[in-house]
């Protein structure tokens, strides 16, 4: 299998890329700063320079992929407008690079309570959280086999293997590693398409997680 990343220097990215080529598949690691590349070589990654905010040629980039995941963010300390011009916009043109080169399978991780944003009030975190609702309903109207995983707060725990998952949970935090094995898991799992559902860490193997989820 061949996986197309965005925000591939992220920390889920990263793991997810080593994870991928572990067992023999190829990850392309989608970067807008070329002096990540390294990083990405080091643990058997293929660097793709592609910035999701610019005119570049996203389909390019993702030529010869099996997959994307959109992992891609504007990261903290980003104004409304980053929200919507990355954690909106990016994903919209992944979308559209998806359609144009013929790639069915589409990740997305959005982020608990993208189910429902809070209304429009000038906070950040809200504009946040709207961006990914917006982000999640093109997806799922897209006709891509779509699975959207929202993770409550992230942690660098190491990862324990069990989660729980479900289209609503309560607070909580999972750990960043915990989110790679299930992105991983979904693109193994075909049963998963379709789906959109919260995650946080739990008592419940990933794998028999994901096959419980209606």
């Amino acid at each position: 299998m061949r996986v197309a990343i965005a925000g591939g220097h992220g920390r889920v990215a990263r793991i997810l890329e080593r994870l991928l080529v572990e067992r023999g598949d190829a990850a392309l690691g989608l970067i807008r700063n070329p002096d990540q590349a390294g990083d990405l070589r080091e643990i058997g990654a293929e660097p793709v320079v592609c910035d999701l905010e610019a005119g570049d040629d996203i389909a390019a980039a993702v030529e010869g992929a099996d997959a994307i995941v959109f992992a891609a963010g504007a990261g903290p300390g980003s104004g409304p407008q980053r929200k919507r011009s990355m954690d909106l916009g990016g994903a919209l043109k992944l979308i559209e690079a998806a359609k144009a080169r013929g790639i069915g399978r589409y990740l997305m991780v959005s982020s608990m309570g993208a189910a429902d944003p809070p209304a429009e009030n000038g906070d950040v975190f809200g504009e946040y959280l709207r961006a990914k609702a917006e982000a999640d309903r093109a997806l799922a109207a897209s006709g891509l086999d779509y699975t959207i995983v929202r993770p409550g707060r992230l942690t660098d725990e190491p990862p324990s293997g069990r989660v729980e998952v479900a289209p609503r949970l309560g607070r909580g935090t999972v750990s960043r590693a915990d989110v790679a094995g299930v992105l991983l898991a979904c693109l193994d799992t075909p049963s998963t398409i379709g789906k959109a559902f919260e995650l946080l860490a739990g008592e419940t193997p990933i794998e028999t997680a994901l096959g419980a989820l209606r």
